[in-house]
């Protein structure tokens, strides 16, 4: 793989971190800066819901620019945000800097899935989607743990500043490593789509339906984590002190999974993507039947990270080949629904326990959620365009050593939809 696709996992890994560490400091964010646990957690939500502000609007306001120079601009925004959150002075400062932070996290991997597809070619597209979101994962299995102790140990403020020495870092290894105009296609037009051009990508029913499946499938897993605690505890037995730990293997699953589910969409994104819903679905189900068994719920949470984030490689790739000419928004716009899903998840998951339903009852509804995506998905693989109807029509003309594809074609190395789109190698 290129090394610039480990320029932006180092972006990825800063982001991850500015997303998930604060969960671990808040009590000492919150005595420092003098407001309730509660008001506290606003610094998650916000954020959360920042993310996918910033995942459609700056995505769609740099769908013109020049796709390094906007990771550049990306990663300046991502290092004042969490500069501004290491020094604030106030709780509004610290909300605000949290708020500017996110902003950048959806664009980011909007453009950058872009970016780092046209790094390679196309039989390789989703593995190199999936290590620049190796970072992410790694975030959750290293960072997060880690960037906690710092922050405990040195001060909440500590964390922020390692995490903004981090964000200077991938600026520097974009700047140095990512190639000047990738993502501008095969180099022959320095035409770029506009935002009419952008916005026409979502009249593609496949495309909605792309992000609706990663709602529900990603909704899914995170509904059933973000509960995981309780779960751990209350059902399954585990003392406090074991969560952390368990969390990381957990963190392992999601990056062992993301890793082999880019490899894999790489070769047959529909089917990939059919065999993870169901897998995951099923692994929710025993998780919830089992949750007494202290053995088998080690098994199964390192399942649940592995088959819930193998499906991000192929969701955000299959949302980009549908959108054609102009995948940059809809990236973004993919990147915002897995947030959305998030939210969703939780919400569910929520309501579940209120009900009285006792603390199986999230990974209950998470899977529940993740069977309506497997549902949608079969449907949006076999509608017109989708990957079984286009595949069943596929033709190949022998010219020499090469073949023609017809456009659509998932199962193939080269596809037709490769060949045009405007993230094609060169």
């Amino acid at each position: 793989m290129p090394v610039a696709l480990w320029a932006l996992a180092i972006g990825g890994f800063g982001i991850g971190l500015t997303e998930f560490v604060i969960l671990g400091l808040l009590p000492e964010v919150a005595a420092d800066l003098g407001v309730t646990e509660t008001v506290a957690g606003y610094l998650v939500s916000g954020y959360a819901l920042s993310v996918a502000v910033g995942a459609i609007g700056l995505t769609l306001a740099l769908s013109r620019a020049d796709r390094k120079r906007a990771l550049l601009g990306l990663m300046v925004l991502f290092v004042a945000g969490n500069l501004l959150s290491a020094v604030a002075p106030t709780y509004e400062a610290m909300l605000l800097g949290r708020v500017v932070a996110a902003l950048c996290h959806g664009a980011f991997f909007g453009i950058g899935a872009v970016v780092a597809a046209d790094l390679v070619p196309p039989s390789r597209r989703a593995g190199a989607i999936s290590i620049m979101f190796a970072g992410l994962t790694v975030a959750n299995v290293l960072g997060v743990p880690f960037g906690t102790f710092l922050g405990q140990a040195a001060g909440w403020r500590a964390t922020f500043w390692a995490i903004t020495a981090i964000g200077v870092v991938a600026f520097v290894g974009i700047a140095l490593l990512v190639p000047a105009r990738v993502g501008e296609g095969d180099g022959t037009s320095t035409a770029r789509p506009g935002v009419r051009t952008e916005l026409a990508a979502f009249r593609a029913p496949q495309v909605w339906f792309s992000v609706a499946v990663t709602v529900l499938g990603f909704g899914g897993m995170f509904g059933a984590f973000t509960y995981i605690a309780f779960t751990l505890t209350e059902v399954g037995g585990f003392t406090p002190g074991a969560v952390p730990w368990l969390l990381v293997l957990f963190g392992a699953g999601l990056f062992a999974g993301n890793l082999v589910g880019g490899r894999a969409a790489d070769r047959d994104r529909g089917t990939t993507l059919l065999v993870l819903f169901a897998a995951l679905a099923v692994v929710l189900a025993v998780f919830a039947l089992t949750a007494t068994s202290q053995v088998v719920t080690v098994v199964s949470l390192v399942l649940m990270g592995a088959f819930g984030f193998a499906t991000v490689p192929g969701l955000q790739m299959r949302v980009m080949a549908y959108a054609e000419q102009a995948p940059t928004l809809a990236s973004g716009a993919n990147i915002a629904a897995f947030n959305v899903g998030n939210a969703l998840g939780a919400w569910l998951g929520g309501l579940t326990i209120a009900a009285g339903l006792g603390f199986t009852s999230p990974l209950w509804a998470g899977a529940a959620m993740t069977l309506v995506g497997l549902v949608v998905l079969v449907v949006a693989v076999r509608a017109p365009g989708g990957e079984r109807a286009r595949g069943a029509h596929r033709a190949t003309v022998a010219t020499g050593a090469t073949e023609a594809v017809v456009p659509g074609d998932t199962r193939t190395t080269v596809a037709a939809e490769d060949l045009a789109s405007p993230v094609a190698p060169r």
